[in-house]
């Protein structure tokens, strides 16, 4: 078996996938940058909401990772009943937990806007986008399953057409109906119910004959139902607390006297989060691998997926900080130049946000070394199921993030918050190798 041939099988279409999202990301923040003259408070805007919504989907994307790791086991053993099963079992948990958010909108988005400082563009963006998350937790389902199947291009497919979707009525709906940043939201109910159709769709064409039926005795089974919670369970308490950073970092930085600093932190966490999703695409890889090693009992062949994939990602690691030390002026001018034929103010605007954000980027550049191998270890314990491991190596690398914050606040400002940060990520990884004995417990696993 040739590995790398295996690793970039999945990778790639995951990469591509994942790179449409911060695309999308970096349309919305352009659309949000140029719609107002304040720029500054549109994306200070935007980043709230997105933030809320975030925390929203963060706190369901246990079913994906849960999904995932045990249909790779499933699909390694051959086990395609239980495949159908998990299939039909993660697609009715995430229903119901998209009706919950819905039946819940009006307590939830208050309570989120009231923490996050949110105004009223906020909100409307809010109660206009909240309709597109049943569909995005299905969508969940749907590609958890999907990559435990070892299929990284129906995924690709799916995101690359919500994405697209998402970005051409944002700009429609923003510009053509003088919506703004509702447009935006509108543009993402939009996009995620079209890829639920063509989830449905793909599952019937590619998958129509190896699905066995199964009825609700064999998808509700108590042992199954039990290990599908236990496992999910672990990964919505790590979830919780990656939530929480993510959260607090936008809430501290909309708290902070610089206002300024809320869209400089946006657009940095911009490039973070382009080079997050290019580094998952190798996670993906390593969670459908190891699930797949394991139910094989093949593990001179998970000793060289995870091998394979920590060259991989280091490797892209090495690329983003090569990329940034160069680019990252120009790549931050792309959310926030103004025309030239705009009053004084926006370009002045503008100018100040690349500005200030020259004096952290360093961070921005430091952070894919510190996070690219605990993404990588995060997929390799989804695949294993070891979801205990990453829930319990997650709460001291969290509370290590606010001690940092807030002893360092009140001297660095700005710089505590990405020190916070950047500390979080390189403990993830740290905790999470020596908790599982240097991975022996994932190894175990395919014995």
């Amino acid at each position: 078996m040739n590995m790398n041939r295996e690793i970039l099988r999945i990778a790639l279409p995951n990469i591509i996938s994942n790179i449409t999202v911060p695309l999308m990301g970096i349309a919305s923040t352009a659309i949000a940058g140029r719609w107002s003259d304040d720029s500054a408070a549109a994306i200070g805007a935007l980043a709230i909401g997105v933030s809320i919504f975030n925390f929203i989907y963060w706190n369901c994307s246990f079913v994906r990772m849960g999904t995932g790791g045990i249909t790779a086991q499933a699909f390694g053993a051959k086990d395609y009943k239980a495949c159908t099963a998990i299939l039909a079992r993660s697609l009715a948990v995430s229903a119901v937990l998209g009706l919950a958010v819905l039946i819940f909108r009006h307590p939830l988005g208050e309570a989120a806007l009231r923490m996050m400082n949110g105004g009223e563009i906020a909100r409307q963006y809010f109660y206009a986008r909240i309709w597109a998350v049943p569909a995005g937790i299905v969508l969940f389902g749907f590609n958890g399953w999907y990559t435990g199947m070892q299929n990284a291009v129906i995924p690709m497919a799916i995101a690359i057409t919500v994405n697209t979707v998402q970005i051409v009525c944002s700009f429609w709906f923003a510009f053509g109906f003088d919506l703004g940043i509702v447009g935006i939201a509108y543009g993402a109910v939009a996009a995620q119910y079209t890829g639920v159709a063509l989830a449905l769709l793909l599952l019937a064409v590619r998958y129509g004959r190896l699905l066995v039926p199964v009825g609700a005795r064999e998808v509700f089974d108590p042992a199954a139902m039990k290990r599908f919670f236990v496992i999910n369970s672990d990964i919505m308490l790590r979830t919780l607390c990656i939530v929480a950073v993510y959260t607090f970092f936008t809430a501290a930085s909309a708290r902070m006297e610089n206002k300024v600093l809320l869209a400089v932190n946006t657009l940095l966490m911009q490039l973070f989060t382009l080079f997050s999703y290019m580094s998952d695409g190798f996670a993906y890889a390593a969670e459908a691998l190891t699930g797949r090693f394991i139910g094989a009992r093949q593990v001179d062949n998970l000793r060289r997926c995870i091998r394979g994939c920590l060259v991989w990602s280091m490797g892209v690691s090495l690329l983003f900080v090569t990329a940034y030390l160069a680019g990252w002026r120009s790549l931050l001018s792309i959310f926030v130049s103004a025309p030239a034929d705009l009053p004084e103010g926006p370009e002045q605007v503008a100018q100040l946000i690349i500005d200030t954000a020259g004096s952290y980027i360093g961070w921005v550049i430091a952070i894919p070394l510190a996070a690219s191998v605990p993404f990588l270890l995060d997929g390799i314990m989804v695949g294993a199921t070891q979801t205990r491991l990453m829930r319990n190596s997650m709460i001291p690398a969290t509370a290590a993030y606010f001690a940092i914050f807030y002893a360092l606040e009140p001297i660095a400002g700005n710089n505590a918050l990405w020190l916070a940060f950047t500390s979080y990520m390189f403990l993830r990884g740290i905790i999470l190798y020596a908790m599982s004995d240097r991975l022996k417990r994932v190894y175990e696993k395919a014995l």
